[in-house]
């Protein structure tokens, strides 16, 4: 048998379950979304052309670009801490990464509302030091969610950034120290390019992630910020529009693919020339 015989023979089982688990149902959803109400296209449209629709995705994609480019800001900064720090720092930086895996995104979203919230404890804290008369509003509203999502999705973006710091040519760098460039210049001329793969891995992987968030804009929105995943809650289990709902979600799994499709490509060696 050959070796690809075998490697098939082992993965079927895994393609078995994921067929029954994620492909059989997503095809009724499917189904759903050109016969309920009634057959055809008629969702989609409505899924393109109403205006309630239309701004969640037009919030979806605001509130997943900045909470993108916001963990991997942070994500590179705690990459190269990790990858280029001394002991010490690349210890701290792991247990950082590492421990809020052990907590449920449940737990975190209502830590970030008792923190954030009118009555929470910074806006009581910064009451108390009279530097604010009003509490500021920090909840409720897309900047709430923003905070969330970055603090779920940082160590996602981190170990994407790391791996492709780690597979740098270090006599790179070597030869800019020695040609005399500076620590800045060294950064923005040399590290930052030589990154970018990674740079652009971790953005895909975080905005992928980011679209498909429940359960934290639900919580920090408060139902005034809704987001994509939401709105297809809402029009699956509090509306008889079941309809509608499949067909955004249809509209978001296509838009998923697109981008796992494009980090695939660009994972390959050479995929990003």
């Amino acid at each position: 048998m050959s070796r690809r015989a075998r490697a098939l023979m082992l993965l079927a089982p895994l393609l078995l379950f994921l067929g029954l688990a994620y492909i059989v149902p997503f095809l009724g959803v499917i189904r759903w979304s050109v016969t309920l109400p009634q057959p055809g296209l008629g969702q989609y449209r409505a899924a393109l052309t109403d205006p309630l629709v239309q701004s969640v995705f037009l919030r979806t994609l605001r509130v997943c670009v900045a909470v993108t480019a916001a963990s991997v800001l942070a994500g590179y900064v705690i990459a190269l801490l990790w990858v280029r720090g001394g002991p010490v720092q690349k210890l701290l930086v792991e247990l950082c990464i590492l421990i809020p895996f052990w907590i449920s995104v449940l737990t975190r979203a209502f830590g970030w509302l008792a923190l954030l919230s009118n009555r929470g404890i910074i806006n009581d804290w910064l009451q108390w030091a009279g530097i604010l008369h009003e509490p500021l509003a920090m909840v409720r509203n897309e900047f709430g969610v923003i905070v969330g999502m970055t603090h779920f999705l940082i160590p996602f973006a981190v170990f994407p950034l790391a791996s492709s710091m780690r597979n740098l040519d270090e006599r790179v760098l070597m030869a800019a120290r020695g040609m005399g460039a500076s620590r800045a210049r060294i950064f923005w001329r040399v590290l930052v390019p030589m990154t970018l793969p990674g740079i652009l891995g971790a953005a895909l992987v975080v905005f992928v992630f980011a679209l498909g968030f429940f359960v934290t804009p639900a919580i920090l929105g408060g139902g005034r910020s809704v987001m994509a995943a939401e709105l297809i809650y809402l029009r699956i289990f509090q509306s008889p529009d079941w309809g509608l709902g499949a067909a955004i979600s249809v509209i978001m799994m296509v838009a998923v693919g697109g981008m796992l499709a494009l980090l695939l490509r660009q994972a390959r060696p050479g995929g990003g020339r």
